[in-house]
C-alpha cells in the first residue's frame, strides 16, 4: 500500500488551451484546467451535473505531449500526485492552491 500514498488519477475535459512556459534553465511546464463531472439525480429524480475544476501541471517530456496533441475539449486521463502550496496576495493575503503534478498522461476520445 506504500505506493498508493498521495495518488491521483482524473479524467476529464480540457477547459482552455494548454499555456506552454520554456523556462530560462531548459525546462518546460505545462498548465492546464481539467473539467471532471459527477452525474447523479436529486431528490426529485432530476438528473444532476456536478463539475469539478482541476489545475493540472506537467513537466518535461509529458509537457512536451500536452504541447503537441493537447487541445481545448480533449478527454485524458493523468495521473500523478497533489501538490499544495502558498502565495502571498496583491493586498498581502494569504493564498493556498492545490495542483496535480502529472506523472503520466493518456490521451482519449476525440476533441469536442
Amino acid at each position: 500500500m506504500s505506493t498508493l500514498k498521495n495518488k491521483v488519477q482524473l479524467i476529464g475535459n480540457v477547459g482552455l488551451e494548454p499555456t506552454i512556459t520554456n523556462l530560462e534553465n531548459g525546462k518546460k511546464v505545462a498548465r492546464l484546467s481539467l473539467a471532471t463531472n459527477e452525474h447523479y439525480k436529486n431528490g426529485q429524480g432530476e438528473k444532476q451535473t456536478d463539475t469539478n475544476w482541476h489545475t493540472i501541471i506537467a513537466w518535461g517530456k509529458t509537457a512536451d505531449i500536452i504541447e503537441k496533441y493537447v487541445t481545448k475539449g480533449k478527454e485524458i486521463a493523468v495521473e500523478g500526485k497533489l501538490s499544495t502550496r502558498a502565495y502571498d496576495d496583491k493586498d498581502g493575503n494569504k493564498r493556498y492552491v492545490t495542483e496535480v503534478i502529472v506523472s503520466e498522461i493518456l490521451l482519449l476520445g476525440n476533441n469536442n
